[in-house]
């Protein structure tokens, strides 16, 4: 008689549930990381991605992987306004709020598609705008390389490091996450480096100095170039 084959673990199931639900019902960073790391990262992951693909979302201007993690970003960003004793299963939950996430976002950037394609000339201030973003993120791209170049010099930590490298790479995507606030900045970058909130504002608070002072220098000089460390 032929063995009966063993069912699949279904990827979103009762386990992982009740891990959303410890997740929510901690207080403590350490624990609620180790939580989402270990029993939900995988099934939010999983679920973006069959999501993505069942729907074929077709206005998004970012590769597949990237609009798939902001979307998870965007799950754990809400993952406290799950309420189980409400009746809702979390897999059902997640999935409408993940799909409502990718609609809104697709349709938006169809109108932004449109927009663009329907503007046959742009305004005196709208060409100010562009000159003053383009100013900016020619700065963006100086202080980037800066912080590349004085890594070691400016954070002394390892963990503070990689906290640093992390908010580099969201400098360098930061046209695909500029619809994103604080919060689910604090998020992407929790996600990249595992560490707790209070660690990931010690390394924004010396960027933030960096940033202030750098952008003088800039609009003084119209680079960062010879400058390292200079006011530090």
């Amino acid at each position: 008689m032929p063995k009966k084959k063993k069912n699949k673990k279904m990827y979103f199931d009762q386990d992982v549930e009740n891990a959303i639900i410890r997740y929510n019902a901690s207080d403590n960073d350490a624990e609620r990381n180790k939580i989402y790391s270990e029993e939900i990262h995988k099934a939010f992951d999983k679920l973006c991605e069959n999501i993505i693909n069942t729907f074929k979302f077709e206005y998004f201007d970012d590769v597949y992987i990237d609009v798939k993690h902001e979307t998870v970003a965007f799950l754990v960003m809400n993952i406290h306004k799950y309420d189980h004793t409400k009746g809702s299963k979390a897999f059902s939950y997640f999935s409408v709020v993940a799909k409502n996430y990718l609609i809104l976002h697709n349709n938006a950037n169809y109108k932004k598609y449109k927009t663009h394609h329907d503007i046959s000339t742009l305004s005196n201030v709208s060409t100010k705008n562009n000159e003053k973003n383009s100013y900016l993120s020619d700065f963006i791209n100086d202080l980037i390389e800066y912080f590349e170049q004085n890594m070691s010099t400016i954070f002394k930590n390892s963990t503070d490091i990689d906290v640093a490298y992390a908010i580099i790479e969201l400098f360098k995507k930061r046209d695909g996450i500029e619809n994103f606030n604080k919060k689910s900045l604090y998020i992407l970058i929790r996600e990249m480096t595992n560490v707790n909130t209070s660690q990931i504002t010690r390394v924004t608070n010396i960027f933030k100095k960096y940033y202030i002072k750098l952008l003088s220098q800039y609009d003084k000089y119209g680079t960062l170039a010879d400058n390292k460390n200079k006011f530090f």
